[in-house]
């Protein structure tokens, strides 16, 4: 891809609805790593970008809202949450057991725990590239970043 073949902002809707301060930090770190490297194309775009990212959520959908750097509107996507459910309730609960891992584990259990955490951090990863295929095209860091904030977005302190 090029490089007006990625995303230079990241806006999360009112849909999203506010949290913890803590939970509102994670999502600001998921969206600076997001927009710090990223690989973004719309495939019905001919790679006029940089592209602007807007997200909301509605019942259990993911809408991406993307956008040229003017403003000029290129595509929506609506994606059902559906299929990333269960690895999302499962990466939540792994994540729960490694900050407790930390806190009182052997340094082999913590790396056990945390193999565990990134196996199922590529997973939704990967889950997600596939529900963006045809779509939008991303490499799989972007893709990790996109699973990261689409947690980060569930995550409620």
């Amino acid at each position: 891809m090029t490089a007006s073949s990625r995303l230079i902002d990241v806006e999360l809707d009112d849909t999203i609805g506010r949290s913890t301060p803590d939970v509102e930090h994670e999502r600001a770190v998921a969206i600076f790593d997001l927009i710090e490297e990223n690989s973004f194309r719309p495939v019905s775009d001919e790679g006029a970008g940089p592209y602007k990212l807007k997200i909301s959520l509605v019942e259990s959908r993911l809408i991406f809202a993307i956008s040229r750097e003017s403003g000029d509107d290129v595509v929506t996507h609506i994606l059902s949450l559906t299929p990333l459910r269960k690895v999302i309730k499962d990466y939540f609960l792994i994540c729960e057991s490694y900050y407790d891992a930390i806190r009182a584990s052997s340094p082999s259990k913590i790396e056990a725990i945390d193999m565990g955490r990134r196996g199922l951090h590529n997973e939704g990863s990967q889950a997600l590239m596939d529900r963006l295929g045809g779509k939008i095209e991303v490499d799989f860091d972007t893709a990790r970043r996109l699973f990261t904030l689409v947690c980060v977005l569930h995550w409620r302190g």
